[in-house]
């Protein structure tokens, strides 16, 4: 079995919050039905260190112009304000790349911009923090309001639903059976005994 890479963009500021669950679960091999299959690596513009929102100084493992797409699985956009100010071209144009390649993307907050001024939210159902934030771009018409959408390998969320959109990440990847990810999602939100068991025994049957 191929190991694939799923790529990790780091930007100045990115939101701490949005993206462990994502990374986490598909780093952990515990629950996955193909343990081994997937890999995650950090990606940016240039090798610098950047620094999230919280402070927490990260390297990148490669740069954009390193990425091959020929073993990629995914690209994880994380949002920062750095989108709003209209910075992080390359990775936008990184999306693009995948998308034009068949790969799927999936963008949470702020970064969900970036697709839009790519153009890569003008064909499918997608949403992001509120209606409007996204500004004027071709797909206007396709925003939902709703707290995650996944529509043709395009997975967008808003920054309060890192939960959600992590599910719909590993719905996409089929990382686990869709038992285990539905049991895995209600045990962090409900947290509860009864939600852990079943998480247990979807693993298994």
């Amino acid at each position: 079995m191929t190991t694939q890479t799923v790529y990790l963009a780091l930007v100045d500021g990115l939101s701490d919050w949005e993206y462990g669950h994502a990374a986490a679960q598909i780093n952990i091999q515990a629950f996955q039905q193909q343990p081994g299959r997937y890999e995650i690596k950090t990606v940016a513009e240039s090798l610098d260190p950047v620094r999230t929102a919280g402070g927490v100084r990260m390297l990148p493992d490669v740069t954009v112009a390193d990425v091959s797409l020929d073993d990629a699985a995914m690209l994880l956009l994380i949002g920062s304000d750095s989108w709003e100010a209209g910075a992080n071209a390359a990775l936008g144009q990184l999306a693009r790349r995948f998308r034009e390649a068949g790969k799927p993307v999936a963008a949470i907050c702020g970064a969900t911009i970036g697709l839009a001024r790519e153009g890569l939210l003008d064909d499918v159902k997608h949403t992001s923090n509120f209606n409007g934030e996204l500004g004027t771009y071709g797909g206007s018409a396709l925003y939902q309001e709703t707290r995650v959408v996944r529509d043709r390998g395009v997975i967008t969320a808003g920054g309060a639903s890192s939960l959600e959109w992590t599910r719909e990440i590993l719905f996409e990847l089929e990382t686990s059976r869709p038992t285990t990810v539905d049991a895995w999602y209600e045990l962090y939100r409900e947290d509860s005994m009864a939600a852990f068991e079943r998480l247990m025994a979807s693993v298994q049957d």
